[in-house]
């Protein structure tokens, strides 16, 4: 185990998170706000960041250093985070929304997990440089903060490949170009652009420019976290709800894919499968959402819009809402918890088991039925016209199986609560998944605030572990994985 080279990186990667901070410090100062929430944790990041990023060791880095990295990393992030909503509850105002540092850790990982689930009540009681940290948070952890690590100091001296794999999502992970960091800052070229034309758009739909920016961020992010109490419902503005359709739907799909577009191959970009797949689902779930709430609404437009931002919504783990998941009918609801399951596609921002996942389980079993009926024949899957590795199936299984166990795990020590069952199972899926509001106290008109300090560690680890595919944090709880040789 190189231990040097991975406090090396998590040193680096915390002053990426210090020079982050130095942004809603300024939006801060700006408002004429209180700044000594982000004064006082900047130098907190600052020691920690230099001590840990010059250590010098060995550049051997290996999967298991990796995995070890990011899942430490991650964990670090969220406890640094959340210091200015400590911070700003210990010395400028007792709001009695952040009832103890728990609260101020759920809220810190909920942002960089792109989860969107919150603890607060009253969102628009908190300043405005707190709130912009909660929403640049989300931008952050969006496409991988230790991406833009290797974007932004590709010399960490790691094959940071391995670092990509263990953070990046889905069942398959590969450069662009031959280089990890030229790729990271592709990706991250993409990633600017999807979250500049949303907020020029959200300008001319009508909002000031402070609600442009962090509308953008939480959507090209897919995360969420809305600065009204009402999530988009509280603007009030149909196009800002069209145009949040659209970058939620483009931000949910496998960035490579825009990547082959660029690059003129625009047959290998629409061969997806998973593509397909993505899509079909979002116009079957939208038709059946629409026929289902039609007769709550005045007309037909109105609820397939309400239809379709809600599935795209869910399907891309961004957790926006428009309506109130509680007062929709059983079988829309049923749809919605079915979409928490599915998420959005590989290598993309948004959270959840992935599409390609699923796509890749529903052909095993259709290849178990054929060799069921012929014994004989030799049967492989593909996707996208290739064959895949049985290893990347047995990958597929496994994660699965480890997804449902890990939330049955945490149902199990939710439920130790004693809340509704609505709320303690959709508490659970929506954090695995990364999505944000369930369904009954944990809806989009609610919060999780009535949890328990245990329950809310438990969601905590969901979404950290949801957002890194489970094994970078199960990891860390390897002794084997901690070994020298």
């Amino acid at each position: 185990m190189n231990y040097r080279l991975v406090f090396r990186i998590t040193g680096r990667t915390l002053l990426i998170e210090a020079a982050a901070i130095l942004i809603p410090l300024f939006v801060t100062l700006y408002y004429r706000e209180d700044p000594r929430p982000f004064l006082f944790t900047l130098p907190i990041m600052l020691l920690v960041g230099l001590a840990l990023g010059f250590i010098k060791g060995e550049r051997q880095f290996f999967p298991r250093e990796g995995f070890l990295a990011v899942g430490l990393i991650w964990i670090l992030l969220g406890i640094f985070g959340a210091f200015p909503f400590y911070f700003y509850e210990l010395l400028v105002t007792e709001s009695g929304q952040f009832t103890s540092f728990i609260d101020c850790l759920f809220e810190s990982v909920s942002g960089f997990t792109t989860t969107g689930a919150t603890i607060l009540t009253n969102i628009e009681a908190l300043p405005k440089g707190l709130l912009f940290w909660r929403s640049f948070s989300q931008y952050l952890g969006g496409m991988g903060v230790l991406g833009l690590t290797i974007a932004l100091l590709p010399s960490i001296g790691a094959r940071t490949l391995n670092v990509m794999r263990a953070e990046s999502t889905g069942p398959v992970v590969s450069k662009l170009v031959p280089k990890a960091s030229q790729s990271a800052k592709i990706l991250y070229l993409f990633y600017g652009v999807f979250t500049a034309i949303p907020l020029l758009l959200y300008r001319l739909a009508g909002l000031g420019w402070y609600d442009s920016i962090v509308t953008a961020f939480a959507t090209a992010s897919t995360g969420g976290f809305s600065v009204k109490n009402l999530s988009i419902a509280g603007y009030d503005n149909p196009a800002v709800e069209v145009i949040t359709t659209v970058f939620m739907i483009v931000c949910a799909v496998n960035f490579m894919l825009y990547f082959l577009i660029i690059t003129k191959k625009w047959r290998a970009a629409l061969k997806s499968d998973e593509l397909r797949f993505f899509l079909i689902v979002i116009a079957i779930a939208s038709t059946l959402l629409a026929l289902d709430i039609y007769p709550q609404f005045s007309g037909v437009g109105e609820a397939v819009r309400h239809a379709v931002f809600s599935v795209a919504s869910v399907i891309s783990t961004t957790g926006y809402a428009t309506v109130d998941f509680n007062l929709l009918p059983q079988f829309a609801c049923i749809i919605l918890v079915a979409l928490m399951f599915c998420g959005a596609c590989a290598g993309s921002t948004g959270g959840g088991i992935k599409c390609a996942r699923l796509l890749l389980i529903f052909k095993c079993m259709r290849r178990e039925l054929r060799q069921i009926i012929h014994p004989r024949t030799v049967n492989v899957v593909r996707l996208d016209g290739k064959v895949v590795e049985e290893s990347a199936l047995r990958s597929v299984l496994i994660f699965f199986a480890a997804y449902i166990a890990i939330s049955v795990c945490a149902v199990l020590l939710v439920a130790l609560d004693n809340f509704p069952f609505a709320t303690t199972t959709t508490a659970v899926i929506t954090t695995m998944g990364n999505v944000g509001p369930g369904l009954d106290a944990v809806g989009p008109m609610g919060s999780f605030s009535i949890f328990s300090p245990l329950s809310k560690l438990v969601l905590t680890a969901c979404m950290i572990m949801g957002r890194l595919e489970i094994f970078p944090i199960l990891i860390l709880f390897s002794r084997n994985a901690w070994k020298r040789t």
